[in-house]
């Protein structure tokens, strides 16, 4: 990993970052990518410096990208803090900011829809079912447009690294996709730009999500019915103080499938997400 001046050099077009990569390919670099919505926090930055580990040049992307909002979700008040974001990421050891508008990452006649099934079944396409419609298409051109030997995601984000994944196997894109594990404050509530919305209390309420997580992971590792594991998660959530309970679910690691015979016979991970006022909340943890 290189040693970066400040501030950090930043591409706004495609052609602009391929230019940098194709100079760092001459003099033999090895690249790795990392893309984020902005809003950074330390969570992040560990994907950044996970990154400069795989790699000799590491490019990070800010793109709030609206394919994966729905009309009634938070695209106009995401936090966006470029500036901010882009200190952050030099002093990691980042290379290269990639910033693109949405006219440049959608220009006008846009059609293309990528599709990715597998992985991307249940959970959050049960209630989000525009998301990972959304979440394909853009790192598709991410992917092709960096065109990285690793790109690195975070583990919090579970389903999305697994559709990644499927995708990029399916698709024959060379990247390596790596996940990195989540981030957690001293408290065990896992890092999300979207904790800036919570409140004091509803941050209290919050720090109890890995808690109850950890101790249904426990029972499920067990082997106990898995129906009555995730009965008895969702009614702790909601005992805990969540408004809302979107899901409690175990599933296998490797792809998400359920476990058909209701319980766990191989790696699983189990998955939730809850609501805190306007703030929704994701978390998993390892079975």
């Amino acid at each position: 990993m290189s040693d970066n001046p400040t501030p950090l050099p930043i591409a706004r077009t495609v052609e602009a970052l391929r230019a940098v990569v194709r100079d760092w390919r001459r003099q033999g670099f090895t690249v790795a990518f990392v893309p984020t919505m902005g809003a950074l926090h330390e969570g992040h930055l560990t994907l950044v410096r996970a990154a400069g580990q795989h790699a000799d040049r590491v490019v990070a992307s800010i793109f709030v990208n609206p394919a994966q909002f729905a009309a009634h979700e938070d695209l106009g008040t995401y936090p966006r803090r470029e500036a901010g974001d882009a200190a952050l990421l030099a002093g990691v050891g980042c290379d290269l900011l990639f910033a693109p508008t949405v006219a440049e990452m959608y220009p006008d006649g846009f059609v293309t829809a990528v599709s990715v099934g597998g992985p991307s079944q249940g959970l959050e396409t049960d209630f989000r079912p525009h998301f990972f419609g959304g979440v394909a298409v853009v790192v598709a051109k991410l992917l092709n447009q960096v065109q990285a030997d690793v790109a690195v995601f975070g583990e919090k984000d579970y389903q999305q690294l697994m559709v990644v994944r499927r995708m990029a196997r399916d698709l024959d894109i060379p990247t390596r996709i790596i996940g990195a594990q989540t981030m957690r404050d001293s408290h065990g509530l896992a890092l999300s730009s979207r904790n800036a919305y919570l409140s004091e209390a509803e941050l209290d309420i919050a720090r109890r999500l890995n808690g109850v997580l950890a101790e249904a992971a426990l029972k499920a590792a067990d082997r106990r019915p898995l129906a009555a594991v995730e009965r008895d998660a969702y009614s702790d959530l909601l005992k805990a103080g969540f408004e809302r309970v979107d899901y409690v679910a175990v599933r296998r690691a490797d792809d998400l499938a359920p476990f058909p015979n209701g319980v766990v016979d191989a790696p699983a991970r189990i998955l939730a997400a809850a609501w805190l006022g306007k703030t929704r909340l994701i978390d998993n943890l390892a079975v």
